[in-house]
């Protein structure tokens, strides 16, 4: 069901960033980089750069913020109404691909309903507010998870545009319940291809089969990172449980295994078969066992750093930790792993080729930092 009033545009407000602001951190021995903390945040969930290098921020209570380019200032574009218990919150941004034209941003953000709760599409328009700022309007919901269900986490809620600009691809967790990760008609625990408007993409693979209409690839568990690389491949990263974190590269109509195969195990314990030849399921092109806790992930296209054009970073979670996967065609292989100190939610590429990440914060602040080369 389509729930389109569960959220109001909020009063703009500009605010000081804390004093932490544009100081530059000493290079951590064995890092390539230089860090420098840029802002601070209430628990940020995801950020995405404007053509004119500002940033938009999400925060898990519900806040969107416009952010100057130099970390100096924010404006409150948006206060949305969401369910933020555990794994809950606001949680992607992204730019619509004709932003330039259309100023339309796409974020998604979990809530209660009927059944329960569950991860919700939607869209805005940022236009001025009339005092000399900018606000968010126009909201609509495009698309909510199917069936809502009890529980606050596994919503994933990452959001990806086709290479084209014709289709947006979201990434439903499954909500901690399993079996929907494998049930034809959940949207649950799949990747789907929707339309700009959230509607069904036409010639999803899997309809003849009697799935859901939207459904792309299946068999995923907490699906936290999607992007494109230069080729047009789909990659996702993912957590698994008791180990068994992985990066998969996407492709229509194949069953990742969720919970059937997994190179993790249970929490209890208990033994879940591994991903191997002919068993039906697609298996990882990397996995990690410990866990790294994969938060947000990005395909690196810049110049600051050329020897890792087109590998993929990620955000490590409890291995608070930046991880790179070097990408070649549709093969990966582990890379670094570098020690950040705090819990790293998301990953994304400034303007300049610099690489920025957010800390997850918690309950608590999480810092804006950006990373160039020493």
């Amino acid at each position: 069901m389509i729930r389109k009033t569960l959220f109001a545009t909020g009063l703009l407000t500009t605010t000081l960033l804390a004093s932490t602001a544009c100081s530059a951190q000493p290079a951590a021995a064995g890092k390539p980089f230089k860090e420098t903390v840029v802002a601070d945040f209430d628990s940020p969930w995801a950020m995405t750069f404007l053509p004119d290098k500002r940033m938009l921020v999400t925060e898990k209570k519900g806040q969107m913020l416009l952010v100057s380019a130099d970390g100096k200032s924010r404006q409150t574009v948006a206060t949305l109404t969401v369910d933020s218990a555990g794994q809950g919150g606001l949680m992607d941004v992204v730019l619509a691909p004709d932003f330039a034209t259309s100023q339309r941003v796409y974020f998604s953000y979990s809530t209660a309903g009927e059944g329960g709760k569950g991860v919700v599409l939607a869209r805005g328009r940022l236009r001025p507010d009339g005092g000399g700022g900018q606000s968010l309007g126009e909201i609509e919901a495009l698309f909510s998870a199917r069936p809502f269900v009890e529980g606050n986490g596994h919503y994933s809620g990452r959001i990806a545009f086709s290479p084209d600009g014709k289709y947006l691809f979201f990434t439903n967790g499954e909500r901690q319940k399993f079996t929907p990760a494998q049930d034809p008609k959940m949207t649950l625990g799949k990747v789907l291809r929707l339309t700009l408007d959230g509607k069904p993409a036409p010639g999803n693979p899997l309809v003849a089969k009697g799935f859901a209409p939207e459904i792309w690839s299946y068999g995923h568990r907490n699906l936290l990172g999607l992007a494109f690389d230069a080729q047009g491949n789909l990659w996702e990263q993912e957590m698994g449980p008791k180990g068994g974190d992985e990066v998969n590269l996407i492709k229509p109509g194949l069953n990742y295994g969720w919970p059937n195969a997994s190179n993790g195990s249970n929490y209890d314990g208990t033994d879940i078969p591994d991903h191997k030849p002919g068993d039906g399921y697609e298996p990882p092109k990397v996995f990690w066992n410990p866990v790294i806790s994969p938060g947000g992930l990005m395909i690196y296209s810049g110049s600051m750093f050329p020897q890792w054009k087109g590998d993929a970073f990620i955000g490590g979670l409890s291995s608070k930790s930046l991880v790179r996967v070097h990408l070649t065609g549709t093969n990966a292989a582990k890379g670094d792993q570098w020690d950040m100190g705090a819990r790293i939610r998301e990953v994304e590429q400034g303007p300049d080729g610099a690489i920025w990440v957010l800390e997850d914060g918690g309950d608590s602040q999480g810092r804006l930092i950006k990373l160039t080369a020493k």
